[in-house]
């Protein structure tokens, strides 16, 4: 074996553990966004915090649609919520006739433990503190 090649599979080893490590840490940061979200959930039931019906924005801000979704906005620009079942919901759609009609869907997604990182300076969050913010507005909104 040349030592261009023993060097590539070094540098391919290390590209291989480098992304496992990544992709170990995001998964553990998942799982503890997840845990937050569904504890949020529970304790807003458990407090008698009032779920509403959600509904979702176009992308381009100038249209909102209803959903099939109960939940607890939990961003004060009501673009992120958490649904009675303890799923996270990012609300933002794209615009369309069809949603118009028959009202947007939008999906679980996996939550962050920062909201809005790599945002303007101010404008990211920590997902704990903003559910923790919106637990202590209780049913005054978000």
């Amino acid at each position: 074996m040349s030592t261009d090649e023993a060097w590539r599979r070094q540098r391919d080893l290390a590209v291989t553990k480098h992304a496992a490590a990544e992709k170990a840490a995001r998964d553990a940061q998942t799982s503890e966004a997840r845990q937050l979200v569904e504890e949020f959930a529970r304790t807003a039931r458990e407090r008698g915090i009032e779920p509403v019906r959600l509904k979702a924005r176009a992308y381009n801000g100038r249209s909102r649609y209803r959903t099939n979704l109960v939940g607890w906005y939990v961003h004060p620009d009501r673009s992120l919520a958490i649904g009675v079942n303890g799923a996270f919901y990012v609300l933002g759609v794209p615009a369309s006739v069809r949603s118009r009609l028959f009202g947007a869907r939008p999906l679980p997604q996996d939550p962050l433990l920062v909201i809005g990182r790599g945002a303007k300076d101010g404008e990211s969050i920590s997902l704990r503190e903003l559910l923790q913010r919106r637990l202590t507005a209780g049913n005054g909104g978000v």
